[in-house]
């Protein structure tokens, strides 16, 4: 089969990129929050705490997660293609609806959380599962470019509200003001962009293989040469692999998304404690997070392309470790703008590594079949982390009642650092899974 005329395999990375650009959005959210919590009494639309805002990103999030499970069941039997329209239907759909009506609280967290974390939940695994059937040879470096449009599109996003195209504040559909009125706008270009990435999201004929690669044999001990042993997630779930997986990705994530989901706050507080003004403040922190975006594209490809070579577990311990040290410093970092840039970037470098590697491992350790499956289960992990990282730090900053003090944030980052420590030791104990 491996010499069958077939579609070009690197378009379907072209059309994973184009889906993962969208359903990135969701890492563009920190540039919404100074919006939606500043006070109605200085002027604002919303008056969200800081608590409240995170909500709506944890909520997205929880949802994403979790619906990725669903996903993949559905694909199994409606094929990659029709589960990726209707990623972009509901995707588009919540956000157009999240403009449209989200005046308040409850709505955001409905159209923009609930809808929209469904929309991204449904399409999220299409072009990982496409791409590792299509690069068996390559499973980490397709993963980290399947999803590296994930993290560039937070980029583009947060640059189009802000700095490229200042639409919060320039747009004003139908009276909404500019938050509701980019959710209308990303919305319509969601649903277009997705639609467009589902035409090439197809499997490839059954027994195809690259030309010229021979997949590896299982070993003559009964254990598995990775990938070569398929398991379901029943069987997957037994293993103590499964546990450290999940653990590791969770307490990894958690340092990522507290960052993602704060760093516009952060930045403010930090730098307006130096005797910048706010606005100077918010166009650096807009800068850092446009940046975290970019290395968090770039991670899933480094940290994917690199696995290959030196192997997942040594991939994810490294990354870890790395995380660690860097949410230790990134407090004192912080006050400094060329280092608030710097720390953001490496956050988001080993932040998005997660995303090549953790899939790329369960291929790896549970096998090709089911990794569209399997993978759900593990990323489970990703979803409870947006919920307990951002509010590990809206507790922190909510409890401070308007003090300004930067300070506030440096017991949430201990504790990101420290999961990722955590994180990086149980790796360590990870061996390839027998089947009995």
């Amino acid at each position: 089969m491996s010499q069958e005329k077939v579609m070009n395999r690197w378009l379907v990375v072209i059309g994973a990129v184009l889906i993962q650009l969208c359903l990135g959005a969701i890492y563009a959210w920190s540039v919404f929050t100074p919006k939606l919590i500043k006070p109605l009494a200085e002027g604002g639309m919303y008056g969200f705490s800081a608590s409240q805002a995170n909500w709506i990103f944890s909520v997205g999030l929880l949802v994403f997660s979790f619906t990725i499970i669903l996903s993949g069941r559905i694909m199994g039997k409606t094929g990659p293609r029709k589960l990726a329209v209707a990623s972009a239907i509901v995707l588009g759909g919540g956000y157009v609806l999240g403009g449209l009506f989200g005046s308040s609280f409850l709505a955001q967290l409905l159209f923009i959380g609930i809808i929209g974390g469904f929309g991204i939940g449904l399409g999220y695994a299409v072009p990982i599962a496409v791409g590792v059937k299509w690069f068996p040879d390559k499973k980490g470096m397709v993963t980290g470019l399947a999803v590296a449009g994930f993290g560039f599109g937070a980029m583009i996003w947060v640059k189009s509200a802000g700095t490229w195209f200042n639409l919060l504040e320039t747009l004003n559909f139908f009276g909404l003001g500019g938050v509701q009125s980019t959710f209308f706008l990303y919305g319509i270009l969601f649903f277009l962009m997705v639609f467009a990435g589902s035409f090439v999201m197809i499997d490839p004929p059954a027994g195809w293989l690259p030309a010229g690669w021979t997949p590896p044999e299982p070993t003559a001990t009964g254990g598995s040469a990775l990938g070569m042993l398929d398991f379901t997630p029943g069987e997957m779930m037994k293993t103590y692999q499964f546990f450290i997986l999940w653990l590791t990705f969770h307490f990894s994530a958690i340092a990522g998304l507290m960052v993602i989901g704060n760093i516009g706050l952060f930045g403010i507080d930090v730098l307006k404690a130096t005797g910048l003004s706010v606005t100077d403040a918010a166009a650096i922190t807009g800068t850092a997070l446009a940046f975290l975006a970019i290395f968090n594209g770039l991670g899933r490809i480094v940290w994917g392309t690199m696995s290959d070579k030196i192997g997942r577990k040594t991939a994810i311990l490294l990354m870890c470790a790395l995380q660690s040290a860097i949410m230790f410093l990134f407090y004192k970092m912080g006050s400094i703008p060329a280092t608030l840039i710097a720390g953001a970037c490496i956050i988001g470098f080993n932040f998005g590594g997660n995303f090549a590697l953790f899939p790329a491992a369960a291929a790896d350790y549970f096998g090709n079949k089911n990794v569209g499956l399997n993978y759900g289960y593990i990323f489970v992990a990703y979803g409870l982390a947006g919920v307990v990282g951002p509010q590990i730090a809206a507790y922190f900053k909510d409890a401070a009642k308007g003090n300004p003090d930067p300070a506030i944030w440096i017991k949430p980052f201990t504790i990101a650092a420290v999961a990722c420590l955590i994180g990086a030791v149980i790796t360590a104990l990870l061996k390839p899974p027998k089947k009995a």
